[in-house]
């Protein structure tokens, strides 16, 4: 089920002469923006209907299904109405590259910023699947007392590698510090989000 703002009689396809309006595609973990596409009601509803984000060609005159040649599906998971009710933004897990060049997105952003929030996917994935022989899943069996503990002792040695000015390896020892944390927060049902909250009340 796609979570929505939106009742599609209320979306004004009227603005445009040809009946389209703009699609921007985020990646839902990573919050990547993917792509802009273009869509008309029949193409809204599609989506709608069968969680595979579907626009119009603008081109060909037709609808198309993200994927439907290379098998690099756009799984709709939310999507959201802008205040004037003429532009979608649709939160999608993409089911391999979304640029036909072979680009993780059509902007040609292929850095590693929002890989947090990817791994923190990865994470809870191991936690649903249970794949043996997986770190992570020893870690989930011994508890919360075990991966606190990780968390500290990585905490400890990210401050010892910063007061030996030692740069490369406290990267190092801060990247095993998020990685617990992650464990930890998606053991405890909570997630980054929950962070950003609690940063956003501060900063007001």
């Amino acid at each position: 089920m796609i979570k929505t703002n939106f009742k599609i009689e209320n979306i004004d396809f009227g603005k445009s002469p040809d009946g389209l309006i703009p699609a921007i595609v985020q990646d839902c973990f990573t919050l990547k923006v993917l792509m802009l596409g273009y869509m008309n009601r029949e193409s809204l509803e599609k989506t709608l209907a069968t969680d595979k984000v579907t626009f119009f060609s603008r081109s060909r005159k037709c609808l198309w299904t993200k994927g439907e040649t290379s098998g690099n599906f756009l799984l709709a998971r939310e999507m959201f109405a802008d205040c004037d009710n003429d532009t979608i933004l649709v939160k999608a897990e993409p089911l391999g590259p979304t640029c036909h060049t072979g680009s993780t997105s059509c902007f040609g952003t292929d850095d590693d910023e929002g890989f947090i929030r990817e791994l923190q996917e990865i994470i809870r994935r191991r936690k649903a699947e249970r794949p043996e022989g997986s770190y992570t899943v020893r870690l989930f069996d011994k508890g919360a007392a075990k991966i606190a503990q990780k968390v500290g002792e990585e905490a400890v040695e990210t401050v010892i590698e910063a007061v030996a000015d030692n740069d490369p390896a406290m990267i190092y020892e801060a990247s095993d510090l998020i990685y617990h944390l992650l464990v930890l927060l998606v053991h405890k049902g909570l997630s980054i989000s929950d962070l950003e909250t609690e940063l956003r009340k501060r900063h007001k």
